[in-house]
């Protein structure tokens, strides 16, 4: 039994750690429970070497000497008898043969936790600039306090309420209802539902509806001048991050703004992620005017067809729980995508990409525990934004052939995303 051959016996649960601990032995300041006994370490070595010579010692006054720890030298008698009063029992000494076995062991766990250390995945000095890097720039183009969108045109949701805007409400009460609205657990059974299941209702709402309750769903786009300013806002971030990737500058100007082009509103979704609540399914940027539901973009002109993936998105990502280095390692692969349209040297920008994914997975490896599946989980949300950016631009592209929208549009949203009408 390990507790045979210890020299120290675990500290008693109820031991208050704030009691200064004193040696039961001569009252000097106790290191711990030793042999079965609270004592210094002068009184554990005295009743050590006592016991293994097997000590024989005879008091030269009375037999009741007093043991303090200025005296304790005086009478090794009555302090050998005092060690046995309190509890100290011989055998709790380890053999010279079971002290060296400890200490082999101690050392062999050293050894192995030493070489665990050096075998552990490590990133080198090149891959930690290029995330010091792309985190600087994160940081330098995203503000957290959002104090710039107080300068945007002001949100404004009153007007019209659309069939689109009334469906989204409804996403949106029955997303406060229950935060796990996307939980396919089987316990979930009727009380719970996952957004296929809500936008099915919508859809069949919309079918139900009357004629004579139909409205023009370009109607009514009260949200559109303050979001067009907010979306305009953001793509300006977007180049300002991009220009701060190593290597990008390398790039032709075509290839930049190709990229740029091709991934804005990507990357755009990408960093509002960071906004993103799962509590209520709202982008939170600041005050009260400046949190976002799914109804407020409805009435900048999209539908729930694009909307509901979106939040879809949202939630799934927000859930990987990714560090700011894997967020902005994934904005940067994002915006590197060499078949992009309109790309013309894919092979550079394709070895741009390739390292940025190289570092993603060699950070991961080296600080995210258990995080095996997480870099396939994470290239699977560049697939989703494709599908996002395609509906975006069919939405968008309905939206600017209407003049009375898109005079509320920005120049440079009409030149990123390309839906100038003349």
């Amino acid at each position: 039994m390990e507790s045979a051959v210890s020299t120290s016996t675990q500290v008693p649960d109820e031991f208050d750690r704030n009691v200064p601990r004193i040696c039961g032995v001569c009252g000097d300041k106790a290191t711990g429970f030793h042999f079965n006994a609270m004592t210094c370490e002068g009184c554990k070595g005295f009743f050590r070497r006592s016991m293994k010579r097997k000590a024989s010692f005879t008091c030269p006054f009375n037999g009741s000497c007093t043991i303090t720890k200025d005296n304790r030298r005086h009478c090794q008698s009555c302090r050998l008898k005092r060690c046995l009063d309190i509890g100290m029992m011989k055998e709790f000494i380890l053999t010279d043969e079971e002290v060296q076995r400890k200490k082999d062991l101690i050392q062999r766990r050293k050894d192995e936790e030493a070489q665990r250390e050096a075998q552990k995945p490590r990133l080198s000095e090149e891959q930690r600039n290029i995330i010091d890097t792309l985190v600087d720039a994160h940081h330098k183009t995203f503000d957290d306090s959002y104090s710039d969108f107080s300068r945007f045109r002001p949100p404004v949701r009153e007007g019209p309420v659309t069939r689109s805007a009334s469906r989204a409400a409804s996403l949106h009460s029955l997303s406060d209802a229950s935060s796990d609205s996307f939980s396919h657990s089987p316990e979930s059974g009727d009380r719970k539902m996952n957004l296929s299941n809500l936008l099915m209702m919508y859809q069949e709402q919309g079918l139900s509806s009357s004629p004579d309750s139909k409205e023009d769903e370009g109607s009514g786009l009260s949200m559109l001048p303050h979001l067009a300013d907010l979306v305009s806002y953001s793509i300006q971030k977007v180049i300002g991050f991009a220009k701060m990737i190593p290597g990008f500058r390398e790039l032709t100007a075509e290839d930049q703004i190709a990229l740029l082009k091709s991934s804005a509103i990507e990357v755009i979704m990408l960093r509002s992620n960071q906004s993103f609540s799962l509590e209520d399914m709202s982008w939170s940027c600041g005050g009260p005017d400046f949190k976002y539901c799914v109804n407020d973009v409805t009435k900048a002109g999209h539908t729930l067809e694009l909307l509901e993936p979106l939040v879809k998105f949202q939630v799934s990502l927000k859930k990987l729980n990714l560090h700011e280095e894997e967020h902005v390692l994934l904005m940067g692969i994002c915006l590197l995508s060499p078949d992009r349209p309109g790309v013309q040297d894919h092979v550079r920008v394709e070895a741009l990409q390739d390292r940025l994914s190289e570092v993603l997975q060699a950070y991961i490896l080296a600080h995210h525990p258990g995080g095996r599946l997480l870099y396939a989980k994470m290239i699977q949300k560049l697939a989703d934004l494709r599908s996002l950016n395609e509906e975006h631009s069919k939405q968008y592209r309905s939206l600017s052939f209407q003049p009375e929208h898109s005079m509320q549009l920005t120049p440079l949203v009409l030149e990123v995303f390309g839906g100038q009408v003349t």
